[in-house]
């Protein structure tokens, strides 16, 4: 039997809840997404003074990350802290998604334009494109708004100033900028992780039992760097969008 490998660019629709299509990517965001949070709300409901192994290394876990960007944002780590850690294990735990046993090879079979084709029924949300958008449009999103809530109606005086030509166009510049920090963000965290998910699978078929255990490693090393990046530079750009000029 002659075997192929399929790599699909766009996430491929397992189903329909009414008009909506449920995506592999999708369904494995919710299911990080219902994981975390029902992991925060055990921790969070358990607390104590004399803290157990749990709480102990989730401590641990927290602090180091709130000194990691309290190294950018300074004084205004505590008001940038939830938004922070949510992206940051966000996008860690979905890069790391791709490394689960089962990821791209189980799959269920679907009608489409007339064919029948294989669906792999878990994919890596990373990979998908809309994921990679959606979050630097709320990155994005949350930097204008904190911004104006620091700096007010001034904030926006880096776009729009007609005090001369050169303010005017420094302020077509600016919005230019932030158009171009959600291209970044989505595209960063998708280039690189789509790739190593392609990796995977083309030597994962070539040579299926140890030959793919470095780039496992090696997957495992990005997906944490990808979601620091993704973090940090929110935490840059967030630390810039309040401070006066």
């Amino acid at each position: 039997m002659e075997s192929k490998i399929h790599i699909s660019l766009p996430a491929q629709t397992l189903f329909h809840i009414g008009e909506f299509p449920v995506t592999n990517t999708l369904l494995i965001t919710w299911v990080i997404m219902m994981l975390l949070i029902v992991f925060s709300y055990i921790v969070s409901r358990k607390l104590k003074n004399n803290p157990g192994k749990l709480q102990t290394v989730v401590e641990m876990a927290i602090g180091g990350i709130y000194g990691l960007f309290e190294k950018v944002t300074g004084k205004h780590t505590p008001k940038f802290f939830p938004l922070l850690a949510t992206i940051f294990l966000l996008v860690l735990f979905v890069n790391w998604t791709e490394l689960l046993p089962g990821m791209e090879s189980l799959y269920i079979k679907v009608m489409e334009n007339g064919h029948q084709t294989h669906v792999p029924i878990l994919r890596a949300p990373s990979t998908d494109l809309n994921f990679t958008l959606a979050l630097a449009l709320v990155a994005v999103a949350f930097i204008q708004f904190f911004g104006l809530k620091n700096l007010g109606i001034s904030y926006l005086g880096k776009f729009i100033s007609f005090k001369n030509p050169i303010d005017f166009f420094v302020g077509i510049l600016e919005i230019i900028s932030e158009f171009a920090k959600v291209v970044s963000f989505a595209f960063r965290l998708f280039g690189n992780i789509f790739a190593g998910e392609v990796l995977l699978i083309v030597v994962a078929s070539l040579v299926p039992l140890f030959a793919p255990l470095p780039f496992l490693a090696l997957e495992l090393f990005v997906g944490f760097i990808q979601a620091i990046v993704f973090s940090m530079l929110t935490a840059v750009f967030l630390n810039v969008a309040v401070t006066k000029h």
